[in-house]
């Protein structure tokens, strides 16, 4: 049998955010967030389905922490939903909302799991989106003291906190390419947007640290490694703009106090210079305690001159076996990525703060969802992430995504992540896939057995 065993203190967990998870959209004084608007908008969502009630996770939080014990869960990565505590996103502050989180944290707690908190999963209020949303550079400040109330309530509980996920999603899809909320097509918009999220990120690291805190803070970005599909200096050049895009335009800020000058160049000329003040790369800069990665798929690339813009295309490899959003399975992808992220920006600590896939699971006769490509899919990207571990990678923790199946964003229902199956008709039912049960024996060996 062989063996692959991770380190001893490897945190092990899953993750979910707010939105995609809780329901409970206008209960107990939650505001509006700029996703219940856009999910109300006809014709944003697959089947213009919503998150009104999604999960349901506001009110069975308690038996979902059971299920993470009886995975055998160490860590349960969540979100906070800005408007549950700040319904204006500013101002009075909601006790109601705060308290979900108190007795959320607890229970974990109780069980013996390790909370890691995000502070923003895309849910911004619906107010501030209503004064300009993160184009707006007041957004930066409200963001900062939302945080800071959080950690004020939450920060001698909680070890790991996160600033933001995914940064680039919510900037150019959310204001780029208007497939998500808020839903704009401004490219200029969502490079200022971009360029706020990470003041915001530096300024609540700042906040966090202010405040003698004794746990951990970071962020989490979403990145791929990206390859050329010949070795034609074109393509390689092409290959390089489409990581600058994706990575570089968050990790050179974050590490490195600078923008690709790659893309600067093109972003410059096409768009003219951002709003970006004096003292902002610095703050941008500002040390932080670790890196989430979110890894599903590489990008596999060629120049296209038809994109006047980055003159790239992502392609299909069409021997490969893809997911049900049709991402390519590519666990090599993130061994090289981890790899590169150690050797070219940081040697902090690092975590796979999401890995998964979507595939159509379905409740058998027999009550459980066999959900064997799921399996395959995680035990193949355990072991990239072992093999780069071995090479002296800090990789510290790997959370799963997703705990549940959840509200895919624009993709509604259709689409399932899950380690554990949610009947959305009979919110009594959840259960345990095949997958989740896998993972309980991965949890207990500390690794993969095969």
């Amino acid at each position: 049998m062989k063996k692959f065993i991770f380190p001893e203190d490897f945190l092990w967990g899953a993750a979910t955010s707010s939105y995609q998870i809780e329901g409970a959209y206008n209960v107990d004084g939650k505001g509006e967030s700029i996703w219940d608007r856009f999910s109300h908008t006809s014709g944003k969502i697959h089947n213009n389905e919503n998150g009104d009630i999604a999960c349901d996770h506001y009110h069975r939080f308690q038996e979902d922490v059971a299920l993470m014990k009886e995975i055998g869960l160490k860590s349960y990565r969540f979100s906070i939903s800005w408007p549950r505590i700040l319904p204006e996103g500013k101002g009075k502050v909601n006790q109601k909302g705060l308290d979900f989180y108190k007795r959320l944290v607890e229970e974990l707690l109780q069980n013996d799991i390790q909370p890691a908190v995000t502070l923003y999963h895309w849910d911004l209020p619906q107010a501030l989106q209503d004064e300009g949303g993160w184009v707006n550079r007041d957004t930066v400040n409200y963001f900062t003291e939302y945080a800071g109330i959080v950690f004020q309530a939450l920060g001698d509980r909680v070890p790991l906190w996160i600033t933001h996920n995914e940064p680039w999603v919510v900037s150019f899809l959310g204001y780029a390419f208007g497939e998500h909320a808020p839903g704009i097509k401004d490219y200029a918009q969502a490079l200022q947007a971009a360029h706020h999220l990470l003041v915001s990120h530096g300024m609540t690291v700042d906040c966090y640290r202010g405040l003698n805190l004794d746990g951990k803070i970071g962020i989490t970005l979403n990145l791929t490694k990206a390859y050329p599909v010949t070795d034609s200096k074109k393509d390689r050049e092409a290959a390089a703009r489409m990581e600058a895009f994706i990575n570089g335009w968050f990790l050179d800020p974050i590490f490195k106090a600078e923008y690709p000058q790659i893309l600067s160049t093109i972003y410059e000329k096409e768009f003219g210079k951002s709003d970006i003040k004096e003292g902002d790369m610095e703050i941008i800069n500002r040390e932080i305690d670790f890196l989430g990665i979110n890894y599903y798929t590489r990008s596999l690339v060629r120049h296209n001159a038809e994109d006047h813009l980055l003159e790239c295309k992502a392609i299909k490899n069409e021997e490969a076996e893809y997911t049900e959003m049709d991402w390519e399975v590519y666990p090599e992808g993130l061994y090289d990525l981890l790899v590169h992220l150690n050797k070219n920006y940081t040697q902090k600590p690092l975590y796979i703060t999401e890995n998964g896939a979507a595939y159509p699971d379905k409740l058998g006769e027999d009550g459980r969802v066999h959900d064997i490509k799921r399996i395959n899919y995680l035990r193949e990207h355990f072991k990239s992430v072992h093999k780069a571990i071995e090479e002296g990678v800090p990789l510290k923790g790997y959370y799963v995504w997703s705990l549940m199946d959840n509200f895919e964003w624009a993709y509604g229902y259709s689409k399932r992540f899950g380690i554990i199956f949610v009947d959305y008709e009979d919110q009594q039912k959840r259960v345990l896939k095949d997958s989740a049960r896998w993972y309980s024996q991965v949890i207990r060996n500390n690794g993969v057995l095969e």
